[in-house]
């Protein structure tokens, strides 16, 4: 309990400190946007993608056999965050003529690769989680 506790109180301090470097360092008449892009991803996170994720997996349970239903929810989550995180590198967001070295990257090979890897371990792992359930039965 006292570990939560101070975990909680630097976690709180921390970001008293943040919120007083924004007040400090970041002229007033931008307060209105940072505002609005923050409430902007609380929207976009908690109507758009929670929604969605819920749909998908409502939609799972009723379709995917029950040994495969954890290994797809893990890649669903997994592949989800990957692709979100990967979308700035995907479409080129802040490439620039005059600096070929900004994203130089085989960046859409490697998010190919890294959910090939996804749908491989999933298969895998639905496969085993099958072969246990059928063995118990």
């Amino acid at each position: 309990m006292r570990t939560r506790l101070a975990l909680g109180a630097v976690g709180v301090l921390v970001g008293l400190y943040g919120a007083f470097l924004f007040l400090s360092r970041q002229d007033p008449a931008q307060w209105l946007e940072v505002a609005l892009w923050f409430g902007a991803g609380v929207v976009a996170h908690d109507f758009v993608l929670s929604a969605a994720l819920i749909g998908v997996c409502l939609l799972g349970a009723r379709v995917l056999p029950r040994s495969w239903r954890a290994p797809a929810l893990v890649a669903l989550v997994v592949w989800g965050t990957l692709t979100v995180v990967a979308v700035p590198v995907l479409t080129r967001g802040g490439a620039r003529a005059d600096n070929p070295t900004l994203l130089d990257r085989p960046y859409v090979a490697t998010w190919w690769a890294l959910s090939a890897i996804v749908v491989v371990s999933v298969v895998i792992a639905g496969f085993v989680r099958s072969r246990r359930a059928h063995g118990e039965e």
